[in-house]
C-alpha cells in the first residue's frame, strides 16, 4: 500500500490580510448596527437621539429665562419667555462635551467656557464657533416631548 501524499498550501499573506479585514470590517458594523432596544441611548455626539413621542418633562419645569438639561435623551429644553420653548442639543459644537449648566440666559459647556443663547442656541462666547442644533419638540398642554 502506498501512501498518498496530498498538496495543502498555506494560505498566501494576500489571503490572510483579506480575512483580517473582512473581520475587522464585521466587527465595525456590529458596533454601529442599531439595537431594538428602545432604553439604550445612542452616544452623546449625535445630532438626533431616538426618544420621540417620550414625555421629556412639564411646562412647569422649565423655568422662565433659563432651562433644564436631559442628558439621556441628548436635549436641553429651555423657556426664553413665558410660554416659549425651545430645544437643542446637550452636545457643545467645539469638542462635543456635554453642556451642564443654564444660567444667565445661556447653555453652558465646563469645558472649555463656551456659552450658548437660550433663545436660539447661538454662540454667546467662545471657543466654540457653531450653533448648538436644535431639535424638535411638541408642546401639548402642560406636557414637553420629542417631536
Amino acid at each position: 500500500m502506498t501512501a498518498s501524499h496530498e498538496s495543502v498550501s498555506a494560505p498566501t499573506r494576500r489571503t490572510v490580510v483579506a480575512a483580517v479585514g473582512a473581520v475587522g470590517i464585521a466587527a465595525a458594523l456590529t458596533a454601529c448596527g442599531s439595537s431594538d432596544d428602545s432604553s439604550s441611548s445612542e452616544p452623546a455626539g449625535n445630532a438626533a437621539k431616538d426618544g420621540a413621542g417620550k414625555e421629556l418633562a412639564k411646562t412647569a419645569d422649565i423655568p422662565v429665562g433659563g432651562g433644564k438639561i436631559f442628558g439621556d435623551a441628548g436635549v436641553v429644553v429651555t423657556q426664553p419667555k413665558k410660554g416659549e420653548f425651545k430645544a437643542f442639543t446637550n452636545i457643545c459644537t467645539h469638542k462635543q462635551c456635554p453642556v451642564t449648566a443654564i444660567e444667565g440666559g445661556t447653555i453652558n459647556c465646563p469645558c472649555h467656557g463656551s456659552k450658548f443663547s437660550i433663545e436660539d442656541g447661538s454662540v454667546k462666547h467662545p471657543p466654540a464657533a457653531q450653533p448648538l442644533a436644535t431639535k424638535e419638540i411638541t408642546v401639548s398642554g402642560d406636557s414637553i416631548t420629542l417631536a
